[in-house]
């Protein structure tokens, strides 16, 4: 093997022919190669030194440029290690170089001609034609704000993520992100237009705030579809449940997340035009939705996500949990969907005391009783039910009998092995709806952050999403950066193409938008915190809350309120999660802006119905150099497997922080519960939690070696979320003798 030589011109050296990318030839220039490892290496805490000498490509004639380019790439890796996490970055600089030279060749230029690579891209049928509205003189003074060593920002996760997923052919990281924010902005008044966008494109470019993958993959393109997740309701006869199916495919195409509520069907063992034990029940119509799902694959980016979510009480629960194992019916299983259950106070409270609870056939009891079951919750569905039961063998024929700690207990086992059923807590969640005087929240979305009224073939639920990304922020950057985060989603309802009218009529109605947030772990760990300071956990989202909707209200002075603002809670005078102003003023740690904001709210209205959720953000975070959404790192440092082999992941102040990084792996879970309870009180919507549980001996027992977590520690756990207030449970998973590993492709149908 050849080294790089010390010095710059050897015989050895003017021997070598290489193959530049445009396919020329040249002598091999070490100082070149030099040149490029001292940029790659600048500011960073990685000596030039060590990665020449890791440089190990045969130095031979028709080497090319890429050859050596991908050998140190691959020696950067190399070195990554926890104490020396800066080689990520080394790497990912020297991957965008790559870019830009591959750019260079192909069209001549790189971050020269902003105005040129719009112009082009508008006319090849690549970038939206409204970008046009911009004048050419605009278009070059918004070039102008490019910076482009913002691209050496990314580790080598990120760089991959970005160039792989959201690049178009010829285009580079600046150029997207300011293309994104100059649309977003398109919609704004023509003399703020410019403001906005340079606003935009700072705080998009800066990574102060994460676009979700739909708005950063479809806003260039022309009639892409921006929204992250849906909700649809299917009803109990067969043209709205085609109708479904074909809505999902929709949705799907277009990369959103779908989550299908089938509630409504009947049972297997129902009545069909009058003839009894006719009916399939819901698994028949869920493989229907898992085929969708695998044969509309997102432009053949990945397969498609839908979540189908049924009521605890349904008559096919039991099966629904087993739709997923390889013993019984093949045709009766759905391997490719992700299973949720809708679970009611009710339920959870015979869970806790061990009593019995029924499954009936909504048909059934809609037929004799009268009741649509699906339609209820709280109170109103605890005296429905009581009716139900009381009219067992009188009335109702198709039930079962069942205690409810075994059925939680099955639910538990399918957890365990699987990660799912996702629990979504519908009272909860409805008591928390805006919208109560218009309808009811059936079910929750794929990642178990977003949702709103749903009507089967009328409205589906629709929700845009961005995250604030805590790493890069600091407390004073919150008000304005908030503000940014609410008007980038209100606009981006304007600019959207949703895919069936359903979902255009509740983009319009509700005007549904979730900012979240992203780097929780890491905000933290910069303030020496941990999960267990709540008081401090409480003041940051209490704040985030705040300026979001405070904005959303300013907003409305602007430009409205959305359409179904009057009777909402919002019109009377209620807050977040439809709370009395007087938990406000007992709760807040700035109590009087609150009722400020309570008055103006019912002077001035409020712009969207639904303002903060937060998304998992497993990919996206990787591209912001974060961790992922609100929960601790899995690790500290560990290496992913991709495609082209190992990636190292790592927080981005590991170093100076390590122990103020908990890992997951070996957190318990009830410190994570309380923390996302505490951050739930503030944010309108849900937050994606995920629960993490290590089944090896002496982890949360130091003192018992010889103790692992048991079923009960678990179910504890799980009890503890409903109870103090959290809305979901996304997945349940496992560590097993230190084998758990992120995948990279986690739920990138949704917010990712």
């Amino acid at each position: 093997m050849q080294t790089l030589s010390t010095t710059t011109d050897t015989p050895f050296n003017r021997q070598i022919q290489v193959i530049r990318r445009d396919g020329s030839l040249t002598l091999l220039d070490v100082s070149r190669i030099r040149a490029v490892v001292n940029w790659a290496c600048e500011g960073l805490d990685a000596n030039p030194i060590t990665l020449e000498a890791g440089l190990t490509t045969r130095l031979k004639n028709g080497v090319t440029t890429r050859e050596i380019q991908d050998n140190l790439i691959g020696c950067a890796l190399e070195l990554c290690s926890p104490s020396d996490p800066d080689w990520r970055y080394v790497a990912g600089r020297l991957h965008i170089w790559n870019l830009w030279k591959d750019t260079l060749v192909s069209r001549g230029y790189q971050y020269e001609d902003y105005c040129q690579t719009v112009t082009s891209k508008v006319k090849s049928g690549q970038y939206d034609a409204r970008l046009l509205k911009y004048t050419p003189d605009q278009l070059r003074e918004a070039g102008s704000w490019i910076n482009p060593q913002w691209d050496k920002d990314y580790d080598y996760a990120g760089a991959v993520l970005l160039t792989k997923r959201y690049l178009l052919p010829e285009e580079l990281p600046q150029e997207a992100l300011l293309s994104c924010a100059l649309l977003l902005a398109v919609v704004e008044a023509p003399e703020k237009r410019m403001f906005w966008a340079q606003k935009f494109y700072k705080a998009i470019a800066l990574r102060q705030i994460s676009l979700a993958t739909p708005i950063l993959a479809n806003l260039r393109i022309p009639n892409g579809s921006l929204s992250s997740c849906f909700i649809i309701g299917m009803d109990d006869n067969l043209e709205n449940i085609f109708d479904t199916i074909k809505d999902a495919a929709r949705i799907s195409k277009n990369g959103g997340g779908v989550g299908v509520n089938v509630s409504r069907i009947r049972a297997t063992g129902s009545w069909v035009m009058g003839k009894p034990n006719a009916s399939g029940g819901v698994i028949p119509w869920i493989k229907l939705l898992n085929d969708t799902a695998i044969a509309v694959n997102q432009g053949g980016r990945r397969a498609g996500a839908i979540t189908v979510s049924l009521d605890v009480w349904h008559l096919d629960i039991l099966e629904f949990l087993e739709m997923q194992t390889e013993n019984g019916d093949q045709r009766r299983k759905a391997y490719d969907i992700f299973p949720q259950l809708v679970i009611s106070d009710e339920f959870m409270r015979r869970v806790r005391n061990c009593e019995n609870w029924t499954l009936i056939d909504p048909y059934e009891v809609r037929v004799k009783l009268g009741i649509e079951l699906s339609e209820l919750w709280g109170e109103e569905f605890e005296s429905a039910y009581q009716k139900i039961e009381a009219s067992l063998d009188y009335e109702l024929k198709l039930y079962k009998r069942i205690n409810a700690r075994e059925l939680f207990k099955n639910i538990m086992r399918s957890q365990v092995e699987t990660g799912m059923p996702y629990l979504w807590f519908k009272d909860t969640s409805n008591a928390a709806n805006p919208n109560q005087h218009e309808g009811y929240i059936p079910g929750g979305n794929l990642c178990q952050e977003s949702w709103s009224n749903v009507k089967p073939g009328e409205l589906a639920h629709t929700c845009n999403l961005n995250s604030l990304n805590l790493s890069n922020l600091d407390w004073q950057d919150l008000p304005n950066i908030c503000e940014i985060a609410v008007r980038i989603l209100d606009n981006t309802i304007e600019i959207t193409h949703p895919p069936f009218q359903a979902s255009i009529d509740h983009n319009q109605r509700y005007r549904t938008i979730g900012v979240g947030v992203m780097g929780l772990a890491d905000w933290l760990a910069k303030r020496r915190f941990s999960y267990s300071h709540l008081q401090e956990i409480s003041n940051l989202f209490e704040d985030i809350g705040f300026y979001c909707t405070k904005t959303s209200m300013e907003l409305s002075k602007e430009r409205g309120a959305y359409p179904a603002f009057a009777g909402s809670s919002w019109s009377q005078g209620k807050l977040i999660g439809a709370k009395p102003v007087d938990w406000f003023l007992t709760h807040a740690d700035d109590k009087q802006r609150w009722k400020e904001l309570s008055e103006d709210i019912q002077k001035y209205g409020i712009r969207n119905s639904h303002i903060t959720a937060i998304a998992p953000n497993t990919s996206s975070s990787l591209v912001q150099g974060c961790t992922a959404s609100v929960l601790p790192c899995y690790s500290r440092f560990f290496y992913d497997k991709w495609a082209k082999g190992t990636v190292p992941i790592a927080p981005p102040f590991i170093k100076e922080n390590f122990w103020f990084y908990p890992e997951n792996k070996t957190l318990d879970q009830q410190i994570v519960v309380k923390a996302v309870a505490t951050m739930q009180q503030w944010i309108d919507t849900g937050i994606s939690m995920e629960l993490m549980f290590n089944l090896n001996q002496g982890v949360y027992f130091p003192e018992e070696p010889a103790r692992s977590l048991k079923a009960k520690d678990i179910f504890d756990t799980l009890m503890a979320a409903w109870e103090q207030g959290c809305k979901a449970i996304y997945y349940v998973r496992t560590v097993q003798r230190d084998s758990f590993q992120e995948s990279e492709d986690a739920c990138t149908a949704c917010a990712n």
